[in-house]
C-alpha cells in the first residue's frame, strides 16, 4: 500500500465546512449568537470537534440547559454522533449546499433516535467495537487481538487529534492480507434509505471468488434491492462517485473510514 499511501492522505484530508447556528427557540439572550463556522473533517465524529461550539452557544441558552448534552439536527434530522461526519454529509445533503447549515440544541435531546455520548470516551469505545467488528470480518479479530494496548491508542489518538502518521502507523497492520486472497469479508455498510427502513444494510461479501476479483457492481447485486427502481443512483463515498467497476479489495484499503468499515451511500439524482 506504500505507493497508494498519497490517496490514503487525500481522503484523511478530506474537509467540509459547517455553519452551525443555534436553534431559535431556545436562544435566551436578548440577541441571537452569531453562527459558528468551522472546517471539519469528513472522517472523524460531532464530539471530537464542537466543544467551540459548546462553548460559542452555551452561554446564549437558559442556565438550567448548560450541563444538558449538545445535539446537532439538518433539516429536521437529528445527527447520530456515531456516524462519521462525511457520512451525515453523504447522507443527507443531497445538493452539495457548502457551508452545511447545522442547527445546535441544548434541550429536547431525541433518546429515541439518538444514543447518549456524555464524553469522548464513549467515542473511544464505540470506535473500538467497531474497529473489532470489522477485523473480524477481515481476520476473525487476529490483529485487533495481537495488538498491543500501546496500538489501540495510537489509533484513538491519531483520530482524536488529526495526525494521519499517528493513525496510519497502527492502521496499516490492520490493512495487511494475502496477495492472492485479500481479507476473509469486506466490512461494508450500505446506505439505502429510499429503499429500506433499516438504517443500513450489511451482509458478507468477499473480495475475491473462484479467482476472480469481486467489484463494487458484485456487491450491489447481492443486496436484493431494486436500486434501479428509484432511477438513476450513484455510489457515494468521501463525495466520491465510485465507479461500480472499483474492486473491493482496493477500496476497503483505501477509502475506509477509521472505523475500517466502507461506508456506502446510495445517491439519487434530485427529481
Amino acid at each position: 500500500m506504500a505507493e497508494d499511501r498519497e490517496i490514503l492522505r487525500e481522503i484523511w484530508e478530506g474537509r467540509l465546512p459547517v455553519c452551525f447556528t443555534l436553534a431559535t427557540e431556545e436562544v435566551s439572550t436578548p440577541i441571537a449568537p452569531d453562527p459558528f463556522y468551522l472546517m471539519v473533517p469528513r472522517l472523524t465524529y460531532f464530539p471530537l470537534v464542537t466543544d467551540k461550539v459548546r462553548r460559542h452557544f452555551v452561554r446564549c441558552v437558559v442556565p438550567e440547559k448548560h450541563d444538558n448534552e449538545m445535539w446537532l439536527e439538518f433539516e429536521r434530522h437529528p445527527l447520530k454522533w456515531h456516524y462519521p461526519i462525511g457520512l451525515l454529509y453523504d447522507l443527507f445533503v443531497t445538493n452539495s449546499e457548502l457551508p452545511w447549515q447545522i442547527t445546535v440544541h441544548f434541550d429536547k435531546y431525541p433518546d429515541n433516535k439518538l444514543l447518549k455520548c456524555p464524553s469522548k470516551d464513549v467515542v473511544e469505545s464505540h470506535l473500538m467495537h467497531s474497529l473489532k467488528e470489522a477485523d473480524a470480518l477481515k481476520h476473525k479479530n487476529h490483529i485487533m487481538a495481537l495488538m498491543q494496548e500501546r496500538d489501540h491508542k495510537q489509533l484513538w489518538l491519531g483520530l482524536l487529534h488529526d495526525r494521519f502518521d499517528q493513525f496510519w502507523s497502527a492502521n496499516r497492520k490492520l490493512m495487511e492480507h494475502s496477495a492472492e486472497d485479500g481479507f476473509r469479508y469486506i466490512p461494508f455498510r450500505l446506505y439505502v434509505p429510499q429503499l429500506t427502513s433499516k438504517p443500513f444494510v450489511q451482509y458478507l461479501v468477499k473480495p475475491v471468488e473462484n479467482e476472480k476479483k469481486l467489484v463494487v457492481e458484485d456487491l450491489l447485486q447481492r443486496a436484493n434491492l431494486n436500486f434501479e427502481s428509484k432511477g438513476p443512483f450513484q455510489v457515494v463515498i468521501h463525495g466520491i462517485d465510485i465507479p461500480l467497476e472499483t474492486p473491493l479489495q482496493w477500496i476497503s484499503e483505501h477509502l475506509s473510514y477509521p472505523d475500517n468499515f466502507l461506508h456506502l451511500c446510495i445517491r439519487y439524482s434530485p427529481t
